[in-house]
């Protein structure tokens, strides 16, 4: 059933030939990520099968939402799962390496989202057959380092714009650290938790470079940063008995909710 299509309300994503298939890091994602600025462009980095930038497209005005894919398969099922889309006009997918692309493109985004592969590669699971190499490769943090995404998104980001990503909850304040070298500070933090008694899972964060962040602060960053208070999601009380927080946070898109 994994390879099965997966059905939202206002689309559809085909995701047999991906690694990564359909989960709940990629959708939160797409329901979190900030809009409220009105972003004109938007770029997804590690698109996977397409499902964050298709989320974006059903939830903003966006007229250019890019998305980036280095595995040759992935690369093509997320175009296919654009075209098949309502919104093939406003979507476009590269293949590319995220360093290739940083260094040659031009452009910049008002919005960049991703949901880059986590594992170290020091943690990478031996002797286990049920991981491909392919899904090795989309899940080790060596295919894509933060320093690496970091980089390449305080190159891409608009000077208004706002990065948004999620990670696990044991690497936030690394990355933070991290984009604060590139002068990328966060200004919201969600804590996700499988259910009440779970530890925290996941942080999403969104960063905004420094001349967003408010003038009687400016500079110093250690008050600044403990001046973002992380909110707390709960996905579900017990199996499938999800609250209220999520369900509104999901119920534009999963056709259950």
């Amino acid at each position: 059933m994994a390879n099965a299509p997966f059905e939202f309300k206002q689309f559809t994503i085909a995701q047999d030939r991906c690694a990564a298939k359909i989960g709940t890091d990629g959708v939160l994602l797409g329901a979190w990520a900030s809009i409220h600025h009105h972003p004109a462009s938007i770029l997804d980095i590690g698109t996977g099968t397409g499902v964050i930038a298709l989320m974006l497209a059903q939830r903003s005005t966006a007229e250019t939402i890019d998305a980036l894919e280095l595995d040759d398969d992935a690369y093509e099922q997320a175009t296919e799962n654009f075209e098949n889309s309502d919104w093939s006009d406003r979507l476009f997918c590269y293949h590319a390496h995220l360093y290739e692309f940083a260094t040659e493109i031009d452009e910049t985004y008002d919005l960049i989202v991703s949901n880059p592969p986590f594992y170290e590669a020091t943690a990478a699971p031996e002797g286990n057959n049920e991981l491909t190499e392919s899904r090795k490769k989309a899940r080790f943090e060596d295919a894509m380092p933060f320093e690496l995404l970091v980089g390449a998104v305080a190159k891409l980001l608009s000077e208004t714009g706002i990065f948004n990503v999620i990670i696990p909850h044991h690497r936030e304040e690394d990355i933070i650290a991290l984009a604060s070298q590139a002068h990328l500070f966060p200004t919201r933090i969600t804590q996700v938790k499988g259910n009440p008694d779970s530890p925290i899972k996941r942080s999403m964060i969104a960063f905004q470079r420094l001349e967003q962040i408010p003038h009687d602060i400016e500079g110093d960053f250690i008050r600044f940063r403990e001046s973002v208070l992380p909110q707390e999601l709960v996905i579900e009380y017990a199996r499938h008995e999800y609250t209220e927080a999520y369900i509104h946070l999901t119920k534009d898109f999963y056709l259950k909710m």
